[in-house]
């Protein structure tokens, strides 16, 4: 409490933070914000007891104010009494202070919070909910946005973690899901740690559920429920056999041009460190170290960064090359302003570039083309990361995810592009839809190689490799930091 204030009563303290308010609001664990206005609050003094009372359309909200816990500018703390003598604590939220731009949404966690605990009392009846939070914990990577508890039986454990309705990333869950019963696990050594539990809302478990198929079963026993409005209900995994994927046929990117056409290609290739990359419906890209500046649509050459024009001859050819050579001079490794956003944008881009080049120093044993880009592709949203997919000497395909920044879901959302790269192989789609011509696929599962620069992996991505089936063979590469100059591999780690 402020010093100014010490010695101020409860309802004196609270008239002051009303008047002072412009968006007041009451906010109580479990349940929805309520906005305070002249209509709907009113402080009651009965001698030394104070009571407020709060309404709306459904709901009145009658609590005794015991004392003031904090106060500080934007909010009020009060220690309350409920009905039954049961004591608490609720929350005067000024949402228009700076101070509470997150208070919507800490509201909502809370309130979930509240609703994922009577879940955990419904499932597991003859469990004791030893421990339930929202706060964030830095230090071992556990997040605010998902509750996350630990039950006990006995000498018996479970960890379970919820996604509320609203919940920014539901997909999420589970990486946090297994970082908590990991750090439990280390924490709670008496106990026998068996199980995960992850609770997520209707329409969103599809990803969770594809994934939970390719854990280790003897690592950890997920089960997911799903759960619409006050209900859950249980559901397996195993049932969820069918993918959101697209494999489209691979076109002869210059099957269709005329010769005018091909020379304009040459010209722009000619330029210094202009890559080619053709994509599986026929078009082509070109791009300085990942950045595209120019690529084909149709009968037409587009160019351009921010926003695409159709090239029209000569005059416009003169400004393709002129892009090429501004970008080759801005997104250089010896570039001397390196704050320069063409230098900064896109770092996947670019170290996905550099993997392309030098593909036999991440892996002799990889063909160094074709390499193809995003193909299987499947609605995922923002990922953040650049999936290749190359072939062994021998035929068998590998799924290289490319990440430049440290990603605590990196093992997670590299497992969505395997799951569907397999699911096309065991159907025989690649070689029947013209990619990797001439060379004859193993019906092995792929091999799933991460790369990102040595000090860029997230602490918490070698816990999560270790929830791995068997059947998904992953290998981590690390990079030096100076991968944009010369691309070399630091370290290369098999899956423990």
């Amino acid at each position: 409490m402020q010093a100014e204030h010490a010695y101020e009563s409860p309802a004196v303290a609270i008239e002051r933070f009303v008047s002072a308010s412009r968006q007041p609001v009451l906010m109580e664990a479990g349940e929805d914000p309520l906005p305070i206005t002249a209509e709907t609050f009113k402080i009651e003094r009965r001698g030394a007891t104070v009571r407020i009372e709060c309404w709306n359309d459904t709901r009145n909200l009658v609590r005794r104010v015991r004392s003031i816990k904090l106060d500080q500018p934007g909010r009020l703390e009060l220690e309350i009494e409920r009905f039954g003598g049961r004591v608490g604590t609720l929350s005067l939220v000024d949402l228009a202070n700076p101070h509470n731009r997150d208070q919507g949404r800490r509201g909502s966690r809370l309130k979930y919070r509240e609703r994922f605990r009577r879940a955990l009392a419904r499932q597991f009846p003859d469990w004791r909910v030893a421990e339930l939070s929202t706060e964030p914990d830095l230090h071992h990577s556990l997040s605010p946005s998902h509750p996350r508890a630990f039950l006990r039986k006995g000498s018996m454990g479970i960890a379970a973690i919820g996604a509320a309705e609203d919940a920014l990333d539901p997909d999420g869950a589970l990486s946090f899901g297994l970082i908590w019963l990991d750090y439990l696990r280390h924490r709670e050594t008496r106990i026998s740690l068996g199980g995960l539990a992850v609770f997520l809302p209707a329409s969103s478990e599809s990803t969770t559920c594809h994934r939970i198929r390719y854990l280790n079963e003897d690592a950890a026993r997920v089960s997911v429920f799903v759960h619409s409005g006050n209900d859950e209900d249980a559901v397996d995994p195993q049932d969820y056999t069918n993918f959101e994927t697209r494999l489209d046929p691979f076109a002869d990117p210059l099957a269709n041009f005329s010769s005018d056409f091909v020379s304009w290609f040459e010209r722009v290739l000619a330029m210094p460190d202009v890559q080619r990359r053709d994509r599986a419906d026929g078009s082509v890209s070109f791009a300085v170290h990942g950045l595209e500046f120019a690529r084909t649509s149709g009968n037409h050459l587009l160019f351009g960064i921010d926003h695409k024009h159709a090239c029209g001859g000569e005059r416009h050819l003169q400004e393709i090359e002129g892009i090429a050579r501004e970008l080759a001079r801005m997104r250089s490794a010896n570039a001397s302003d390196r704050m320069n956003p063409l230098y900064t944008r896109q770092p996947e881009a670019w170290l996905e570039a550099q993997v392309r080049a030098r593909l036999d120093s991440i892996d002799a044993s990889l063909a160094l083309r074709p390499v193809y880009g995003q193909v299987p592709q499947f609605a995922a949203g923002e990922r953040g990361i650049v999936d290749l997919l190359a072939v062994s000497m021998t035929g068998r395909l590998a799924v290289i995810e490319v990440k430049a920044t440290q990603d605590i879901h990196l093992p997670l959302q590299a497992l969505d592009y395997w799951m569907r790269v397999k699911w096309h192989l065991g159907r025989g789609e690649f070689s029947g839809r013209g990619y990797f011509p001439g060379i004859p696929l193993t019906a092995e599962p792929p091999r799933l190689l991460l790369v990102a620069p040595a000090l860029e992996y997230h602490p918490t991505n070698e816990i999560l490799l270790r929830y791995f089936s068997r059947e998904v063979e992953v290998e981590r590469f690390g990079v030096g930091l100076n991968w944009r100059h010369d691309l070399r591999v630091m370290f290369r780690r098999a899956r423990a």
